[in-house]
């Protein structure tokens, strides 16, 4: 990845698209680079496996190097600030070399693979949030996954635990048995299933999600009590009454969505 943003920026550069350009240092550096690398770098940097620990410390330089290259032209200081903190040749980055893009190191298969692991957590992330699931709180997670992915997600499973806070993770075939009472998410070659059965405390989330509910009905009630008042619509601009009524609508949307969610829990009691 770092090879093919080297390319996309370096492209952007010469036609003059700084904004493009910038975004897309941005996009490496906070997103791919800090957001996911590192925090799957981190059980090798910190493990016992002397070889592990060198080849992940030699590519966190190397890749922080070449991204600081891309990103100086934006932030000159902050970038030099860290690049003489780095293992480095010559008295400035101002000097060093422009990163090149080495088309060899280009590997779709890998990217592709990585991208369908990155959706799966993401997607567990996103159900652990859904059913308000403690950040620390360890959970299973069921993965039906397509063949061409099942030997790269079995080697990998352990980015999945760490990412996800998954203790027990099944990985199964794509078109096996899908899990009853679970949440489910599908991503492009994994379709993701967290039980729910101890994830919760249905009575408790039962009380949240009521309490909201309440809220809603009033607010609700108050906005249609301005809609039928006829007062407010003749007084009011149109844009007003239009916003007001879209208000209304999304309420009733959410609304919608908490009543079946509430149907669902009262489903596992």
């Amino acid at each position: 990845r770092l090879n093919e943003v080297v390319g996309q920026v370096t492209a952007n550069l010469d036609a003059y698209e700084l904004g493009l350009a910038g975004q897309k240092v941005y996009d490496f550096i906070w997103t791919e680079f800090c957001d996911w690398y590192i925090e799957m770098a981190k059980p090798r940097l910190y493990g016992g496996d002397p070889a592990a620990k060198a080849t992940v410390i030699s590519v966190l330089a190397y890749v922080l190097d070449q991204a600081m290259k891309l990103l100086h032209p934006f932030m000159p200081f902050i970038t030099e600030e860290i690049w003489q903190c780095l293992p480095h040749e010559g008295d400035s980055i101002m000097v060093a070399a422009w990163p090149e893009s080495d088309e060899q190191l280009f590997n779709a298969e890998a990217e592709a693979a990585m991208n369908a692991m990155m959706e799966a957590i993401k997607a567990i992330r996103n159900m652990r949030a859904e059913v308000n699931v403690a950040p620390g709180k360890k959970v299973p997670a069921i993965l039906l996954v397509a063949d061409e992915l099942q030997q790269v997600v079995a080697a990998n499973q352990s980015y999945i635990k760490l990412m996800a806070s998954v203790d027990e993770l099944s990985i199964l075939p794509a078109g096996g048995d899908k899990p009853e009472n679970a949440m489910a998410a599908v991503t492009k070659g994994i379709e993701v299933y967290l039980p729910l059965k101890g994830l919760i405390d249905v009575e408790k989330e039962t009380q949240r999600l009521n309490k909201e509910l309440d809220g809603m009905t009033k607010e609700i009630g108050r906005i249609e009590g301005k809609l039928n008042n006829a007062g407010f619509l003749a007084k009011a601009p149109a844009e007003v009454v239009e916003k007001e009524k879209t208000k209304a609508q999304e309420i009733a949307v959410k609304m919608q969505t908490i009543q079946e969610r509430l149907t669902y829990l009262k489903n596992l009691e």
